[in-house]
Formats: C-alpha cells, sequence, structure tokens
C-alpha cells in the first residue's frame, strides 16, 4: 500500500499514513513549534482535521482560529489553509482525507520557498519507527484502543444506531466506513466526516438507518 511503510519529512516536522481503505486516507501530522504548513487547497478531496496534542491555529486567507486537544474542523474543497504549531511541544494531529488522493495539492505560500510545486516526492520518504501507529478495522462489534501523542485513540465497529447515541457528550467521531443513512440510502454523515456527538443525536432522531460495516474513530478518554 502506498506510504503504509514510510514517513514523509516536511521542513514543519513530518507526517505518516496511519489508515487507509478504498474511501479514506487518515495521517498523523507532527508540527514543531512555531512551523507551519503552506498556505494551500485540495481542488478534489475534502480533509478534516483533529488535534491530538498542543495547540495549532489554523489560517484561512481572511480568518483563523485556535485548535484545541480534541476539537475538529472540516475543510472543503478548494479552501486554502495552513496550519501552524503554537504551543512549546508543537502539535499533533490526524488529517483524513476524501477521496484517497495526497497529490491533489496545490500550494499557493510556503515558507520553505515550495509555492506552486507538488507534493514531496520518495526523496522525502525514511522507514517508519516502531512507535508510529498502524490502525486495523476492528472485528464486527468490537473496539480497538491505541495510545499516541499523549491521547487514547478508540476505534469501533457500530452495529446499532444507539452505539452512535451513546457516545459522550462532546466527543467527535469520526467516520472510517459506512455510516449514517436515509431511508433511501443516501449517506447523512459517510467516510470522511468528522461530527460532534451532538449533532449525531440530532441526526438520529430523524435517520435511523446505518450501514453494517460502519467504523468510527474517536479521540480522548
Amino acid at each position: 500500500m502506498t506510504y503504509k511503510h514510510n514517513i514523509v519529512k516536511k521542513p514543519w516536522g513530518y507526517e505518516y499514513l496511519v489508515y487507509s481503505n478504498e474511501h479514506v486516507g487518515l495521517w498523523f501530522l507532527s508540527i514543531q513549534k512555531d512551523q507551519k504548513t503552506s498556505m494551500h487547497c485540495h481542488p478534489s478531496k475534502t480533509t478534516g482535521l483533529i488535534l491530538l496534542d498542543g495547540e495549532a491555529e489554523v489560517s484561512f486567507m481572511s480568518d483563523s482560529f485556535n485548535l484545541k486537544p480534541y476539537r475538529k474542523l472540516m475543510i472543503r474543497k478548494g479552501l486554502f489553509h495552513s496550519t501552524k504549531a503554537i504551543s512549546n511541544s508543537g502539535a499533533a494531529i490526524f488529517e483524513i482525507e476524501t477521496p484517497v488522493d495526497k497529490h491533489d495539492l496545490v500550494r499557493l505560500e510556503d515558507s520553505y520557498g515550495r509555492e506552486g510545486k507538488p507534493y514531496e516526492d520518495e526523496t522525502f520518504e525514511t522507514p517508519k519507527e516502531s512507535e508510529c501507529l498502524w490502525i486495523e478495522d476492528p472485528d464486527l462489534g468490537k473496539t480497538k484502543k491505541y495510545n499516541l501523542a499523549n491521547t487514547t485513540v478508540t476505534v469501533s465497529h457500530i452495529q446499532k444506531i444507539e452505539d452512535l447515541e451513546n457516545m459522550p457528550a462532546g466527543a467527535n467521531i469520526m467516520f472510517l466506513r459506512g455510516g449514517i443513512l436515509s431511508d433511501y440510502n443516501i449517506n447523512v454523515a459517510g467516510p470522511g466526516d468528522i461530527v460532534s456527538s451532538d449533532v449525531i443525536r440530532k441526526l438520529t432522531k430523524v435517520f435511523r438507518k446505518i450501514s453494517k460495516e460502519t467504523i468510527v474513530l474517536t479521540v480522548g478518554d
């Protein structure tokens, strides 16, 4: 699998793939203090961020705001954005992409001279270290737990809509597979979406159908 075994070195830190299927790619980003990604966009894919550790400032062309641990952000196709670590320990972030295409990238501005350049080639890749995380799909109805960046990562195979409704208040739920469906099988929340548990409970008042293959990820205790 492309990128499964390597770390991609960046001038701001590094990133590596932690999970992938036919719908999504999930990456772990480690950004050093006061360093930032380029001001870039993804013309053909949607991305979502969850901050695992530290604090980050996400900037757009005209505004910015801070992300603290376990907070999430969804970024539409074509929206220029940049992420900067502003805490002393840097920032650890999950980034999910839908569809899977790491080369769907346009750089507008960059502190390291990469304006207009494509994604890094294989010369920037090194083998993963033993502590790098790789997430596997849990068995039917089961849960797997992992430790990464001072937090707990929980991956669950969801069988009943009630299992989603019972997620803790304030949790952000990342869909890796499956999702909530309308009565006519349209995804209301599906692969690549990050949805708060409060919004989930509002959705499930109307939409009571769930895909049998639904797998979700949450972070924190």
